[in-house]
C-alpha cells in the first residue's frame, strides 16, 4: 500500500515553465538547506515537486514559499519511497522527463540541462550523474572508499557498469520512469534502480556532474554505509538463489 500523503501547492503553485520536465526533490528534515536548493532550481527549466518525507521540522513550510508542488508523507518512509511518490506524481502530470535532485544542496541546478539533454533528444532512456567523471568538492578519503565499495557491490548485483552508483542526480524518460519501480524504501534504492535498468533493457549513459560536500552532507555518511551494507546483502541473496 502506498504511503498516505497530502498535496499542497506552493506560493505560486500554478506557475509552470516547461510542463514536460519535472524535478523531484525528496526532503527529510531539510528546513535549514531547502530554501537554498529551491532558489537554485529557479534557474532550471521544469516544474519542481518536493516530497516531504514525514519531516519533524518546517521542511514543508519552507517548500510552500516557492513556486513548487509539495507532497507530504504522513510518516517517514525513506528516500526510495519519496522518489517513487514524486515520480508517480510527475507521471500523472504528463511529464516526459523526470529528474531526481537531492534537497541538501550537494547538486548543481546548472547541470540539469546537460544531464537531461541525451534523454530529451531520445538518445538514452536514463542519464546518471557521476561525481567520478565530474568533480567532487571536498570528498574525504573515507567517503571515497565507501562509495567505491558500493560501486563494487552494485556492479556485481546489477551487472550494470557505472562509475557512480549512489548519485541522486538522475534523469529518466517517461518510458523509463513508468518501467522502473522502486521498492527499496531506504538508501538501497540506488542499487535497485540500476538493477531495474538492466532488467528492462533500458539505454543509459553517465554524465559528469559536480558534488559539493559540506558538513551537513558529510553527516549522511552513515546512510551511505548502510546502503553499501544492504547492497552486500542483495549480492549475497543473489548468489544464494
Amino acid at each position: 500500500m502506498p504511503p498516505a500523503l497530502t498535496e499542497t501547492p506552493g506560493h505560486a503553485g500554478h506557475h509552470v515553465r516547461r510542463p514536460d520536465i519535472w524535478i523531484v526533490v525528496p526532503a527529510y528534515n531539510e528546513e535549514e538547506r531547502l530554501a537554498r536548493t529551491l532558489t537554485s532550481l529557479e534557474r532550471a527549466e521544469g516544474n519542481v515537486v518536493v516530497v516531504d518525507d514525514g519531516s519533524s521540522d518546517g521542511t514543508a513550510d519552507v517548500a510552500r514559499q516557492f513556486p513548487v508542488r509539495v507532497l507530504q508523507h504522513c510518516i517517514n518512509c525513506g528516500q526510495g519511497a519519496s522518489l517513487q511518490t514524486g515520480i508517480d506524481f510527475a507521471l500523472r502530470q504528463g511529464a516526459d522527463v523526470i529528474v531526481t535532485f537531492d534537497a541538501d544542496g550537494q547538486h548543481s541546478a546548472d547541470e540539469i540541462a546537460h544531464l537531461t539533454e541525451p534523454v530529451v533528444h531520445g538518445d538514452v532512456d536514463v542519464a546518471l550523474g557521476s561525481r567520478f567523471l565530474g568533480n567532487s568538492e571536498n570528498l574525504p578519503t573515507s567517503r571515497w572508499a565507501i562509495l567505491k565499495l558500493g560501486i563494487l557491490f552494485t556492479r556485481l548485483v546489477s551487472q550494470v557498469r557505472v562509475t557512480d552508483t549512489h548519485n541522486g542526480l538522475r534523469a529518466f524518460s517517461r518510458k523509463a520512469a513508468e518501467r522502473i519501480r522502486i521498492t527499496q524504501n531506504r538508501m538501497a534504492h540506488a542499487s535497485e534502480i540500476l538493477e531495474e535498468i538492466r532488467h528492462h533493457g533500458l539505454r543509459y549513459v553517465e554524465v559528469p556532474v559536480t558534488i559539493r560536500y559540506t558538513a551537513e552532507t558529510l553527516a549522511k555518511g552513515q546512510s551511505s554505509w548502510n546502503a553499501v551494507c544492504i547492497s552486500g546483502q542483495m549480492l549475497l541473496g543473489k548468489m544464494m538463489r
